[in-house]
């Protein structure tokens, strides 16, 4: 089938979504055919001309509750970028149109229980059109992902056979909130609040791999002692999407790292008195989030006065000063350890994650095709793998380091 347009980014008048128009924008010099598409066609040639597109950049109008116009827009495009969080109540019938359609399809999406859902519904017809599904092609889960992909990809090398156990572990993280982010993290406890079937795929490292259970993970809460690292350790906030994204990448593979294989993710605080307490603090701070964000008059309260409303977020300045660091470390079954180190400058929410999702359209277009990545849904790092690394490292800032 032919197809008017390469790339068509949905959802291009939020704030991430701008950042994304931009994104593509400077990448349209390989001849890039692409649109804009959202509700309103005033809001998009705003989007349009304050990033400095060409005044002929077409602009579709599509409202994520029509399935007939999502149905035409996904028949147009080879590969469609959705930013319209939270997936859970906007995301649902962009992603179906594509499956249908036979069009490859990436998001942001960090809220594991709507993707299990997805997974049930769209697999079996997006294997049968050939659609790639890619969710969480930003932040949340890319680097974590493929941080795992590089450390164990490069354990095969060295030592000829996986690692069955892997730590992330958060260096450095700098970045700030938007509104939409915002949005997406009360949907999600909302949703958990009231179904205990979310409630518990959110606490399942499997939620993602229907059919399949591995061996008990650690469970990422309080301030631990990290041995391999030498400092203490406290929760990581986005541990609860990227743990059960880089499950469903080995399972995805065939289990090549192991059905036995045990990751996890923590932020670093530190060694000593300090690091100890820092460790204590930040999970304290999870436990108390946790507590109040489970009482919906508290949601209600932060949604109206403390949380930033959607279409704000981070100026150009405070992007640009972001930044993050990640550690992997891994061990093999006979005991030896390779570490590597995945870091990237810009905020990692947003700067980062602009092209991040950027370059995966642009991968899944130019550089993997359907005999390696068939139809069905994926993830960054079972899809695309290496040659997305190699993509993120000369486009988007991203830096991947084996030690050693």
């Amino acid at each position: 089938m032919r197809r008017s347009f390469d790339v068509v980014l949905f959802g291009a008048t939020g704030f991430t979504g701008q950042l994304v128009a931009e994104a593509l924008l400077a990448r349209s010099g390989e001849g890039l055919a692409w649109a804009l598409a959202g509700r309103s066609l005033q809001r998009l040639a705003a989007v349009r001309d304050r990033i400095g597109a060409p005044a002929g950049l077409p602009l579709i109008a599509a409202d994520a509750t029509d399935p007939a116009a999502l149905a035409e827009l996904a028949g147009r495009a080879r590969v469609v970028i959705s930013t319209v969080g939270p997936y859970q109540k906007h995301g649902a019938a962009i992603v179906t149109a594509c499956a249908r359609a036979g069009t490859d399809y990436v998001d942001l999406c960090g809220e594991p229980a709507w993707m299990a859902q997805m997974i049930g519904r769209l697999q079996a017809p997006a294997r049968a059109n050939g659609a790639r599904i890619v969710f969480s092609c930003g932040f949340d889960s890319i680097p974590f992902d493929l941080g795992v992909v590089v450390l164990q990809h490069a354990s095969r090398r060295r030592f000829g056979r996986p690692l069955v156990q892997v730590r992330g572990r958060v260096q450095m993280l700098r970045g700030g909130l938007s509104g939409g982010t915002a949005a997406s993290a009360l949907a999600t406890f909302e949703a958990a609040a009231r179904s205990p079937r979310v409630a518990r795929a959110m606490a399942d490292p499997f939620a993602l791999t229907p059919g399949f259970s591995g061996p008990p993970q650690p469970d990422g809460q309080g301030a631990v002692w990290d041995d391999w690292a030498q400092a203490w350790a406290g929760p990581f906030v986005m541990a609860t999407i990227n743990t059960k994204n880089v499950h469903r990448t080995n399972a995805l593979r065939g289990h090549p790292w192991g059905r036995d294989f045990v990751y996890d993710e923590r932020q670093l605080t530190g060694d000593g008195a300090a690091g100890h307490r820092r460790a204590l603090a930040l999970a304290g701070l999870t436990r108390v989030q946790g507590a109040l964000l489970g009482f919906a008059p508290t949601r209600a309260l932060l949604r109206r006065l403390a949380l930033p409303q959607p279409g704000s977020g981070p100026s150009a300045a405070q992007r640009e000063r972001g930044g993050f660091e990640l550690r992997f470390t891994g061990q093999t079954a006979d005991g030896r350890r390779l570490q590597a180190t995945v870091s990237g400058h810009r905020d990692p929410g947003y700067g980062a994650t602009s092209r991040m999702v950027t370059e995966s359209a642009l991968c899944l277009l130019h550089d993997i095709d359907h005999h390696a990545t068939g139809g069905g849904v994926w993830t960054p790092g079972a899809a695309m793998g290496l040659p997305l690394v190699r993509r993120l490292e000369a486009h988007a800032g991203l830096r991947f380091t084996v030690d050693g």
